[in-house]
């Protein structure tokens, strides 16, 4: 192990250590902390994650996709920002790419991706 992957995990570490369980296609809830005049308020921001980069390291960020009254809107986090309060994950989309960055010229119902089902039961034979 080199020298920087061991201060990265030291770091990680130390802020918390947060894994997050989501990847590209997935449909996700970002509370981030903004100072509006001179409170602290949450903002959320929801949308489909089209890229992720950095593993769970300390320099990891993702980038989420948004579309609002025929706008898209994308937004890059840094995944262990002090000023994230929570990622919740809606739902995990089915995707075969780990970037999803098609999307961007996609608009309405193309740029739509199915949702991930659980495994299917195994029916047994009687």
């Amino acid at each position: 192990m080199n020298l920087i992957e061991q201060l990265e995990r030291e770091e990680a570490r130390r802020l918390g250590g947060r894994v997050m369980n989501f990847a590209a296609g997935d449909t996700v809830t970002v509370k981030t902390y903004v100072l509006d005049g001179g409170a602290r308020r949450v903002q959320s921001y929801e949308g489909v994650v089209i890229a992720r980069r950095g593993g769970n390291g300390v320099r990891s960020s993702f980038i989420v996709r948004r579309a609002s009254s025929g706008e898209t809107m994308e937004r890059t986090f840094h995944l262990h920002s002090p000023l994230i309060e929570s990622v919740t994950v809606r739902r995990h989309g089915k995707v075969r790419k780990a970037k999803l960055y098609s999307l961007r010229s996609r608009s309405g119902r193309a740029a739509r991706i199915p949702e991930k089902l659980g495994r299917k039961k195994e029916i047994k034979p009687r």
